[in-house]
């Protein structure tokens, strides 16, 4: 027997002591990455753009945890430095990054206006990659750090009406692969979660067309959409020490979504 299999416990998935930045968080999938991070142990500093924060801040103050807080937009790269910043005042170090922040605008491709994929892509690539490149540069110093990306299961396939969304989806893919094989040499792990079809705010259009529900969920083996808590466990994972030999993966979180036709 290797002697070092007796030096696992399962302490390896707490996350007491850590800091962790969820851009986003103060809703949707964001906020259950951050609430779940606060069960695990770790503080939270949360970039958000709108201006509600009082639910995040009481589940993670619920939890015994600290919380705070920077409002900006992440396509201004100013504002990104001061992401960095406030964190490393705030707490002194970074040890979990999960890029969260994203938008999604549907159009007809034909007529899918240029300053529309413009946004999609500075929101959802050019944002992850500027703030991430800060980020990882603090971890080295440390020798240590997680980096988590939100992909989607548009990472994989292609949806009508969203070009930017998708392609992006696909980029983070790539360059979480780009971050794994550059960072971790400094003992940095960054992968990403690809969420399926969930039940959230933000998908209550899709859930309202009762064909459409039904057909994606008859495609997932499971047999039912996912919830915001389905993908709680896959982060605290990846954010854990649980995870450190794993390095530039997605994980789907699909119910099986992606291995059917």
């Amino acid at each position: 027997m290797e002697n070092n299999l007796n030096d696992f416990s399962l302490d390896a998935f707490s996350l007491k002591g850590k800091v962790a930045i969820v851009t986003g968080a103060n809703q949707g999938l964001g906020m259950a990455y951050a609430v779940a991070f606060a069960k695990a142990g770790a503080d939270l500093y949360i970039p958000h753009f709108t201006d509600h924060v009082s639910e995040v801040k009481e589940l993670i103050e619920a939890t015994g945890q600290k919380v705070a807080f920077i409002q900006g937009d992440l396509t201004d790269k100013s504002y990104v430095q001061k992401v960095v910043e406030g964190c490393i005042n705030e707490y002194g170090k970074i040890d979990i990054l999960v890029n969260n922040a994203g938008v999604g605008i549907f159009a007809d491709f034909m007529d899918y206006p240029d300053h529309l994929w413009e946004k999609v892509m500075d929101v959802n690539l050019n944002a992850v990659y500027y703030l991430s490149h800060l980020v990882v540069k603090e971890m080295a110093k440390q020798r240590s750090g997680k980096i988590i990306n939100i992909a989607s299961a548009l990472a994989f396939t292609a949806d009508k009406k969203c070009p930017p969304y998708t392609t992006s989806k696909h980029a983070i893919v790539g360059l979480t692969k780009v971050f794994a094989n550059e960072a971790g040499q400094y003992n940095i792990q960054t992968n990403a979660i690809a969420p399926g079809f969930l039940e959230t705010e933000m998908t209550k259009g899709f859930q309202e067309d009762q064909a459409f529900y039904t057909k994606i969920e008859d495609r997932i083996p499971v047999g039912r959409w996912g919830v915001s808590s389905d993908l709680m466990g896959t982060a605290v994972f990846l954010a854990s020490s649980a995870s450190n030999y794993i390095n530039g993966w997605t994980i789907n979180v699909d119910g099986g979504f992606a291995t059917t036709l």
